[in-house]
């Protein structure tokens, strides 16, 4: 299992929670367990998802007899919110470094389609700040 993104605030088990309940969208404590890595008791990870659950990471449903775990704030958001966090701590909070590493160490795995995907990307942010900037009067 790849290592879940840095959300802050988080240990590395939380996260790691986080992220089965994100590929998941909803599980019981038990099914958190089955999707982790290492050996945690059971009963460890009830107390982190009540613990997640206080820190307002996530919320519950009861359904029988059972609690069914689902992240309150949506994947986008999370991942919004840890990229901005991985970006400052390691990129100097510049999205080109990390452009930059990325393309610099795996360049050579990336499909020709991936290249356009990248390379429309870049071609719709230049439009959208060149609309925001004509929208404030700046120059174009």
């Amino acid at each position: 299992m790849a290592e879940p993104a840095a959300i802050p605030g988080l240990s590395r088990r939380e996260r790691q929670i986080m992220d089965v309940l994100y590929r998941r969208g909803r599980a019981t404590a038990a099914e958190v367990l089955a999707g982790l890595p290492g050996a945690p008791s059971y009963s460890t990870v009830r107390t982190q998802l009540r613990v997640l659950e206080e820190k307002g990471h996530v919320r519950h449903e009861e359904e029988g007899l059972h609690y069914v775990y689902l992240p309150v704030v949506p994947r986008h958001a999370a991942r919004r919110t840890a990229l901005r966090h991985l970006v400052d701590t390691f990129f100097d909070g510049s999205a080109a470094n990390l452009v930059t590493a990325l393309l610099g160490s795996d360049a050579a795995r990336l499909s020709d389609e991936e290249l356009d995907r990248i390379a429309e990307s870049v071609k719709a942010a230049r439009i959208a700040t060149l609309v925001k900037s004509a929208r404030k009067g700046g120059p174009t």
